[in-house]
């Protein structure tokens, strides 16, 4: 899984890309994300738009990305899942725990 980040205000979008499963991009997301509240970002976005699958640890790690953002005092906004992604989402019910925007615009207006 390749990674890239940019920055809005003080909003940092991470753009992950590829596919996050289990040995492959899972423990690069919860790094990515670990590195930029030790660097004191509070609002964060996860743009799935360049992601095409995600498995159970890929969940896992975005549950753990989640917590550790709240436990930060920090804000979550996630946006760009495809239909299969979203489905999962929906299936483990996480859909209502995340705040899940469609597009990168509507998770920038959503802070």
């Amino acid at each position: 899984m390749k990674m890239t980040n940019k920055t809005h205000n003080d909003i940092i979008i991470l753009c992950p890309e590829g596919k996050i499963t289990l040995g492959d991009g899972d423990q690069a997301l919860g790094e990515a994300v670990r590195t930029e509240l030790d660097k004191g970002a509070r609002k964060m976005i996860i743009d799935f738009s360049k992601v095409s699958y995600l498995d159970s640890s890929g969940i896992g790690e975005l549950v753990g990305c989640y917590t550790s953002i709240k436990n930060k005092n920090g804000e979550l906004r996630i946006c760009g899942m495809n239909s299969k992604i979203f489905g999962l989402m929906k299936m483990t019910s996480l859909h209502s725990v995340f705040e899940v925007r469609d597009t990168e615009a509507e998770a920038l207006a959503d802070f």
